[in-house]
């Protein structure tokens, strides 16, 4: 019998299972977030480049992951699962192995700098297999009921551990030296690696697999409005320390901090509303959340009522995608599930991707504050789209 037909375990034992599965997307995305904050500093001031490579640097990585996303899809759906989290985990050694060479080069800056870009985008690739992989493994394992609760632990994970990463790594550089940031990721994705390595796989889904633009096309609208909402969070991740410098307020950090406890407390409290009402009424009340959340931001007459609009949409984004994420996977046959994970986590990526420029040209011409605004608009026309959608569904 199939894990989807089964009888249906306790909610704490398919909650353990999920979180032994989650776990490998958490130690890869320790292995992203620990040099986050530590490499443009390093090919600034040590490596001696200009503050535009110290920024490629970083970006080339998610850049890498945009691309990769159909690679992913296509190695989980004929390899399966397991082997894709055993690629990235790998990848994600092979970055710490980068970074290690570069540190060594780091007399000849141009080398270094090349080793570095290599690895962020190894990195990149080994982010979509990991992150995409895990999802798909833990849903093998307790079966599409519990796609929700897959997909918010699996973002509970990759946040989490960005979380955490980012000062680690500057605490390991602090006191250890450069060449601890790249020996950590080597380790952390070798254990990641031997914990995955014994852990059982179900056979690969048999079935035609569709195109990968067969897939993206299915999932287009529901990534679409995923991508509509995720730029809220693009803009508050990217600009709210300009925006509160600009309006000589203090205490930015705390809005990032605001955003993302209620995001995973959202996450943690009411991933299971997704199966008792459905992904799309669901995604719908949580974009009327974030939306009011960013007019906040947008018409804050102070820095507290700015905290509370930030809170707000992190409270409010937390659940679109795993919900979206519920009904556009119903679109793809079990054979193409891996595809049509990655095609619906490249809209995210995209959002994030263009949101940083673009906003930023709003702000040049608007004043920060404005960027809100846009953000708030974004999120009410994903709203609209999800209500259309949820209307097609019925009909």
């Amino acid at each position: 019998m199939s894990v989807d037909t089964a009888a249906a375990p306790s909610n704490a034992a398919v909650t353990l299972e999920v979180v032994s599965v989650v776990l490998f997307t958490f130690l890869a995305y320790l292995t992203i977030g620990i040099p986050l904050a530590v490499l443009p500093g390093y090919v600034h001031h040590d490596l001696g480049f200009g503050s535009v490579l110290a920024g490629l640097v970083i970006s080339v990585q998610y850049l890498a992951t945009l691309l990769t996303r159909p690679y992913a899809g296509t190695v989980i759906d004929t390899l399966g699962p397991k082997r894709a989290v055993l690629y990235g985990m790998a990848g994600c050694a092979a970055s710490g192995l980068c970074m290690l060479l570069s540190v060594m080069l780091q007399g000849l800056p141009a080398l270094s700098l090349g080793s570095l870009l290599l690895g962020r985008m190894i990195l990149g690739t080994a982010e979509s297999l990991v992150g995409t992989g895990s999802i798909t493994w833990g849903i093998d394992r307790v079966g599409m009921l519990h796609t929700a609760k897959v997909i918010s632990w699996n973002g509970i994970a990759s946040y989490g551990a960005l979380a955490v990463g980012a000062p680690l790594g500057v605490l390991l550089v602090q006191h250890f030296g450069l060449a601890s940031m790249g020996l950590s990721v080597l380790l952390l994705a070798l254990l990641g690696f031997a914990l995955a390595w014994p852990r059982r796989a179900k056979d690969v889904q048999p079935g035609e697999r569709l195109p990968f633009h067969h897939v993206l096309g299915r999932v287009a609208a529901h990534g679409s409005g995923l991508a509509l909402g995720g730029i809220g969070f693009g803009c508050i991740a990217t600009f709210i320390t300009l925006y509160y410098g600009s309006r000589g307020w203090a205490g930015a950090v705390y809005c990032l901090s605001a955003f993302g406890g209620c995001f995973i407390g959202a996450r943690l409290l009411f991933a299971h509303a997704i199966n008792r009402h459905g992904g799309f009424p669901v995604a719908i009340v949580c974009l009327l959340v974030e939306s009011l959340g960013l007019l906040l931001l947008w018409l804050a007459p102070g820095p507290w009522s700015a905290l509370a609009g930030a809170a707000l949409s992190g409270f409010g984004f937390s659940l679109v995608f795993p919900a979206l994420g519920v009904e556009a996977v119903k679109l793809a046959p079990a054979s193409s599930r891996g595809a049509a994970l990655g095609a619906y986590s490249l809209f995210i990526d995209l959002s994030l991707g263009i949101t940083g420029p673009l906003a930023g040209a709003i702000a040049g011409g608007y004043g920060f504050g404005s960027i809100f605004l846009f953000a708030c608009v974004a999120a009410l026309a994903g709203l609209s789209l999800s209500v259309w959608l949820y209307r097609r569904s019925r009909g």
